[in-house]
């Protein structure tokens, strides 16, 4: 009994070590973020991609408002291992809506802003210059948020091109971080 009971400290000590360890790496300060804002009424975790890099937080998305941003931002910067947190979230607004996440909207202009996401993702994908599938793409009253990585400035200003030349898009709001090899 003594063998087990020794046996089962011993597990629990480890297992409560690697849960510390994996704390201080950076994939556990990422999932310590990510768990913050899936608790977060305010913040959309699914908004937000968090990477970390040698304690160094890169929060990128588009979320519904500015307080989200700020919320975001908080809970990363007082995550405990963090060293600083760089910001690239946009906070949608819609003409006239302020920080509103959902401001009166016709089914009419929600359509719109479908088909333009639509549309702008098309046209994105088809492109032999832009890789579609790295870039997220927004629609928000005709305000389209362009969110990824792209390889080149050249690839960045095409995607933006690409956006910009879609019929019904008022603005293009690009955060687009270029990819380090």
């Amino acid at each position: 009994m003594r063998l087990r009971n020794a046996w089962v400290l011993a597990v629990l000590v480890a297992g409560l070590s690697l849960v510390v360890a994996c704390a201080a790496t950076d994939a556990g300060l990422t999932t310590k973020i990510k768990a913050k804002f899936a608790a977060d009424d305010l913040v959309k975790a699914s908004q937000i991609e968090v990477t970390t890099n040698s304690g160094v937080v890169t929060l990128k998305g588009n979320v519904d408002s500015a307080g989200a941003k700020s919320r975001a931002l908080e809970l990363a910067r007082n995550t405990a291992g963090v060293t600083s947190v760089v910001d690239m979230l946009s906070a949608r607004t819609a003409s006239g809506g302020g920080d509103s996440p959902e401001p009166d909207r016709s089914v009419g202009e929600v359509v719109d802003d479908a088909r333009i996401t639509m549309s702008v993702k098309s046209r994105l994908l088809d492109d032999p210059l832009v890789k579609g599938l790295q870039i997220d793409v927004d629609t928000r009253d005709g305000v389209v948020f362009l969110t990824g990585t792209v390889g080149s400035d050249a690839e960045r200003e095409q995607a933006i091109q690409l956006a910009r030349n879609t019929k019904g898009v008022r603005n293009v709001e690009a955060n687009l971080t270029r990819q380090t090899s």
